[in-house]
């Protein structure tokens, strides 16, 4: 079996706990959109790449797992405008694609449980932006016949980002609602 390389388009908080849980896979190369982040992706074992919508392809040619965490635009998602192109014609090894979405697709459904099979009700225009950049990537998938992993994501929590930090910082709120449910993940269960 060949070595990986494993891509993240938006190697923020998601980002690098997808590298942390991976570090022994292969090389793993990520982006940013500033470069005064490079340090923090470089310890957390990321090769830094700079992504202002424009993108290289020779940064692509040899990734085998592409994990995108870019929020998408009004003009659609900005990792697709860019490098839809090099996915679907230059990308020789890759092997599946993940998208980190958002719970938010789900919408309001009167208090019911929600589950993949739900259907999507995008309330605000952030979701709806989520929905079509989710049919966007299923799309390209089909087209180049592999596989995307849709993956809706709730509230993240982990090191340095959960409530015990919140009090600490005196940002916590407290939210009364009888039978309130929360829907939360942990950074490490997302990789």
């Amino acid at each position: 079996m060949s070595e990986k390389q494993i891509f993240i388009f938006g190697a923020g908080y998601s980002g690098k706990a997808f590298a942390r849980a991976n570090k022994d896979a292969g090389p793993i190369l990520g982006t940013t959109r500033a470069a005064e982040k490079f340090k923090a992706l470089r310890q957390a074992g990321i090769q830094p790449l700079l992504f202002d919508g424009a993108l290289t392809p020779d940064a692509l040619k040899k990734t085998t797992h592409l994990v995108v965490s870019v929020a998408p635009e009004e003009a659609g998602d900005p990792v697709l405008n860019a490098a839809r192109g090099t996915i679907a014609a230059e990308m020789p090894a890759l092997e599946w694609i993940a998208y980190l979405s958002t719970v938010g697709v789900y919408g309001d459904h009167g208090g019911g449980w929600v589950d993949e099979t739900a259907e999507c009700r995008p309330l605000s225009k952030r979701s709806m932006l989520r929905v079509a950049a989710e049919q966007d990537w299923l799309k390209l998938g089909r087209d180049i016949g592999r596989p995307v992993a849709i993956l809706r994501l709730s509230g993240i929590y982990g090191p340095g980002r959960n409530a015990l930090v919140n009090l600490e910082n005196g940002t916590a709120r407290r939210l009364v609602k009888p039978g309130q449910v929360f829907n939360r993940i942990h950074c490490d269960d997302i990789a």
